[in-house]
């Protein structure tokens, strides 16, 4: 596959007008056009300002992750679209909740492997953990698939939080 046909997984920052609709018109946007969205985290960055910001994970060619931030910067509440991929070194985290049923070894073993990844136990039950876990998606995806034979119940995860590096902002 050439270069400019390979796939590849981008974080897009947006900064946005903290009202109601921005976010139905940015999914909107990629709905509308067929691209996905693998994570997408919001929240409210200044108050004062009226401001929010959406990290959004997507995957695409090169020409596709182009097309996405031209169509996002000419949406009106839009200020600013990085692509914390391409712009530098960033920082990307996720937090993730996982909650693990059982007894016995099994217990122990969890506690072991939660204890190995730095996850807190935030909920205790006598027969269930859950634990909160923060850091890399991939350090997720291998916790998760670790507690699947342990007794996995359930998994709540945030999504992609992501800021570039150094002294500049969005």
């Amino acid at each position: 596959m050439a270069q400019d046909q390979a796939i590849f997984q981008h974080t897009i920052a947006v900064l946005v007008d903290n009202e109601a609709g921005v976010l139905a018109r940015v999914i909107g946007l990629f709905s509308g056009r067929g691209y996905n969205i693998e994570s997408l985290t919001v929240a409210e960055t200044d108050h004062d300002e009226g401001l929010s910001r959406i990290t959004i994970v997507t995957s695409g060619t090169s020409m596709v992750i182009e097309q996405i931030k031209a169509q996002l910067e000419r949406l009106v509440p839009v200020h600013r679209v990085q692509d914390l991929t391409t712009d530098g070194p960033c920082v990307e985290r996720e937090l993730a909740l996982v909650k693990v049923s059982g007894t016995g070894d099994a217990r122990v073993e969890s506690l072991r492997l939660g204890d190995a990844f730095r996850a807190r136990v935030i909920d205790t039950t006598t027969d269930s953990f859950t634990f909160e876990i923060t850091g890399a998606s991939s350090k997720i995806d291998a916790f998760v698939a670790l507690m699947g034979p342990l007794g996995l119940v359930d998994v709540s995860r945030t999504g992609i939080a992501a800021i570039k590096r150094g002294a500049e902002s969005l």
